[in-house]
């Protein structure tokens, strides 16, 4: 599971920034913590609230050289198949992909094939009749995901299932 990407380096002693990605940073990046980065395995020594961004200092990283040269790679943590999110409206990627995306009447449009995580929001691609479909994944699209059934359902906003159907709005300045 991705938790971070590191960013740039934070002062001479090998801290970093990091871009979180998981809604438990406080879990993730706790003292002893061990992450990925890349073909490396790093433990969180100390990690801290700075500004609004996470720094953290890992055990393996001593200086600000070897800081910069992780700069964008990505962090993951491997999490018991059986472990969950502790908020109720919160969700893994492995719980999303494979579920199947319908419309609010049942009408099947395809399957979750992968999450991508922005930094205001996330996004969910769906494979539909030979196409992606890119869906923010906020509860005002997505208002329902029951995992027990195997599906969410995706609010058919004009344009977004099918953009050929998207209104076309014109400006009242060209229409003078």
């Amino acid at each position: 599971m991705v938790v971070g990407r590191i960013g740039r380096a934070n002062g001479i002693r090998g801290d970093v920034a990091v871009d979180v990605r998981t809604d438990e940073p406080e879990r993730r990046f706790a003292r002893g913590a061990v992450l990925t980065a890349g073909a490396r395995t790093l433990t969180v020594a100390t990690s801290r609230w700075h500004s609004g961004r996470l720094v953290v200092s890992f055990a393996e990283v001593s200086d600000r050289t070897a800081a910069e040269q992780l700069r964008g790679t990505m962090l993951e943590t491997d999490v018991d198949p059986g472990e969950l999110p502790e908020e109720d409206d919160a969700y893994y990627d492995r719980q999303l992909i494979g579920l199947e995306a319908r419309t609010d009447d049942g009408a099947v449009i395809g399957q979750v094939t992968s999450v991508v995580h922005h930094d205001e929001q996330d996004t969910l691609i769906i494979a539909a009749d030979g196409r992606e479909l890119m869906i923010p994944f906020v509860s005002a699209i997505v208002p329902t995901v029951d995992l027990l059934a195997g599906h969410l359902v995706v609010a058919d906003v004009p344009g977004l299932l099918d953009p050929a159907s998207a209104e076309i709005v014109e400006n009242s300045a060209d229409a003078g």
